[in-house]
């Protein structure tokens, strides 16, 4: 190989010594140090930098582009008709990408069948259903052992199935006890997953090396290892989710691995249990499995699913992009300040994602999916969620930010939280362990929903529910921050 050879003439001339195997290796770096781009060598021995071209990302499928900008977080005035204190703050939140709509029934299934689809080629490759070496991948192209992971590229033979691929498939159902039907059995769609806690890992409080914890010379270096907690979940051989929150002293990165497994079915009995003494059976029946539904937004998903789903979508494009996932920032829930700022269009004077203070306009047409009277769930158009941009957007281009249903954000809630957060890209975070008290696991929720009356539709106030909870007027968006320099092609704020 010629560079390789470059390389080694090169070392030659400069007196430098390569060891065997390193070549190749060299190589690369070389290669890698053309791909950045240096602006121009250091000849005459003067420091010149290195250059490199900076890397939009193409826009996310269904996302809009919310540029970086500052804002009055909270209520600018007192309002004494809804009884509202005036707490407004200056903020700055950096470019993010945003849902333009409310994650739907539709996308969400796609995450509820893929994890069905891998609950199934698991099987498919165990033994104890014929052990298809095919569908589960443990060796590389060279025969050597790798850590197992699932093949993709092999179908499920859903029609042609021998009996032992039949009984795989068949085990994720289960027979309605009532109607006969066959039915996916919700119990079994667990979804496990691992998220590096990057905050935590980077505190000085939680460096291995005591020296560079405390930078105050005149203070004793620590001596005591630094204590973690970190999250884990496992199944026990009779298939129980057991979820733990461990401290112990820190050794290493992967102390800040958190591993959790969750149920990712949504709660369909959310209609019933939200209201008593109404007839809801039908939206229990149909309203997350019909396809009329589809373009609704997914409700019954808790705090945690929303999270769960998150993962997985940063999952799924990672694997379609290769080695170049590696460089895409993941899909998450919005800060409480990222989605207030994306509500109101970067408009601080505004208390809704319109420019008016009443949720209609001069024609009577409704601005948002609410309940506009006592009773009367109908004036706007709907009985309970509408499909997802049925509404005209905000200025930012986004759909449904207030009503339809309320969206689950990132942050935790604590009474006292404006205190405590930055003016920078505020978020207050709180892994809330298994054994913590109740009301440390709410969580901040956003935008109002389809039952609520218009003061509940601001989006200079927030609501909270806990983190486990599912209801059938909570559901999420996700979003994504921007890498590159990528100027969007939404308005601009109003100042």
């Amino acid at each position: 190989m010629k560079i390789i050879s470059d390389i080694r003439a090169f070392a030659s001339r400069s007196g430098l010594r390569i060891l065997p195997g390193a070549a190749s290796a060299a190589a690369l770096l070389l290669l890698l140090s053309a791909c950045a781009g240096s602006r121009s060598s250091s000849v005459g021995g003067e420091v010149t930098g290195v250059g490199g071209s900076a890397w939009a990302e193409p826009t996310p499928f269904g996302m809009v582009l919310v540029d970086r900008g500052a804002y009055k977080m909270g209520s600018a005035k007192d309002d004494s008709v809804w009884g509202v204190k005036a707490n407004a703050r200056g903020v700055s939140v950096d470019a993010f990408w945003m849902d333009e709509t409310e994650v739907t029934n539709s996308k969400y299934k796609q995450f509820v069948f893929w994890v069905r689809d891998s609950i199934i080629r698991e099987r498919l490759a165990d033994p104890a259903y014929g052990g298809n070496e095919a569908f589960k991948i443990e060796e590389d192209k060279e025969g050597n052992p790798i850590k197992p992971y699932l093949n993709w590229n092999k179908a499920i033979p859903w029609r042609n199935a021998n009996e032992d691929e039949q009984r795989a498939i068949e085990s994720v159902y289960r027979t309605n006890p009532i109607t006969g039907r066959r039915e996916l059995d919700p119990e079994q769609l667990n979804y496990r997953y691992e998220i590096y806690n990057h905050t935590a890992a980077a505190q000085r409080k939680n460096r291995l090396d005591p020296k560079r914890r405390v930078y105050n010379t005149d203070l004793p270096v620590p001596t005591d290892l630094p204590v973690i907690s970190k999250d884990t979940a496992y199944f026990t051989d009779e298939g129980e989710i057991v979820r733990e929150t461990i401290s112990r002293p820190l050794t290493g990165d992967f102390d800040f691995l958190n591993t959790y497994i969750v149920n990712v079915y949504p709660d369909t009995t959310v209609w019933i249990n939200d209201f008593d003494n109404a007839y809801n059976e039908p939206y229990t029946r149909l309203y997350f499995s019909h396809p009329g539904y589809n373009d609704y937004p997914v409700v019954g998903v808790s705090w945690e699913q929303a999270n769960a789903f998150s993962n997985w979508r940063t999952d799924y494009l990672r694997r379609s992009l290769g080695r170049d996932g590696v460089i895409i920032e993941p899909y998450r829930l919005p800060t409480e300040a990222e989605w207030e700022y994306a509500a109101r269009a970067g408009n601080s004077e505004s208390s809704f994602p319109w420019e008016e203070t009443l949720p209609m306009d001069e024609r009577g047409c409704f601005y948002a999916n609410f309940k506009p009277l006592d009773g009367d769930f109908v004036r706007d158009g709907h009985v309970i969620t509408s499909a997802v941009g049925t509404f005209k957007p905000n200025d930012f281009g986004l759909f449904d930010m207030a009503g339809n249903v309320s969206e689950w954000t990132s942050t935790a809630y604590t009474e006292s939280i404006d205190r405590m957060t930055s003016d920078l890209n505020p978020e207050y975070r709180y892994d809330a362990a298994k054994e913590d008290p109740y009301k440390m696991k709410r969580k901040i929720v956003r935008g109002g929903s389809w039952k609520d009356a218009a003061r509940n539709l601001r989006s200079d106030l927030r609501q909270w529910e806990y983190q486990n909870e599912q209801r059938s007027y909570i559901g999420f968006r996700n979003v994504r921050s921007q890498i590159g320099f990528a100027k969007g092609t939404q308005k601009r704020q109003k100042k």
